[in-house]
This record gives structure tokens, C-alpha cells and sequence, in this order.
């Protein structure tokens, strides 16, 4: 991978941590930073935007920008965990 293809990697993956901190606020409650993965999950912008979205949240929790419980997040075992904006 040349540093061209990594830098674009992460180009990449800032602007998706930035959209996923708007989309948890647009999509959960007015007023309330935070959102179940069940909603995020199912919403059509979200499902058309990530390319994955579960490694986007790990790495906006990795960089403490958002907290759930848990390490990973599967779609119905996981649905009602709520994700909050830090």
C-alpha cells in the first residue's frame, strides 16, 4: 500500500467518523446525543453511506468519541445498546 492509498484510507474514514457523529444526532432523539444501534442500523441514509458501518464505530470509540457497551455490535443481538456522543 503506498502512503497515496493510506492517506486516502484515512481521509476516508475521518469524513465517515464525522458523518457518524451527525447521524447519531439526526437520527436519535432531539436534544439527546445518542441513538440504539437497532435505529442507526436500519436507517436508509446510514445503510447507504458506510461501507462498514460497525469499524466506523470502533473507530470513533477508539478515539473516545463516542461509547456503547461491548466491543463489537451485530445487528439483532445487539440492537437496543445505545451509542453516545462523548
Amino acid at each position: 500500500m503506498t502512503k497515496e492509498d493510506v492517506k486516502e484510507v484515512q481521509d476516508r474514514l475521518e469524513m465517515e467518523i464525522t458523518q457518524l457523529l451527525s447521524d447519531i444526532k439526526r437520527v436519535g432523539k432531539a436534544g439527546e446525543p445518542n441513538v440504539t444501534f437497532g435505529e442507526l442500523f436500519v436507517d436508509e441514509q446510514v445503510e447507504q453511506y458506510y461501507e462498514a458501518l460497525v469499524g466506523t464505530l470502533k473507530s470513533a470509540k477508539k478515539r473516545k468519541l463516542i461509547d456503547y457497551k461491548g466491543q463489537f455490535l451485530l445487528k439483532g443481538m445487539h440492537d437496543g445498546v445505545v451509542i453516545k456522543i462523548l
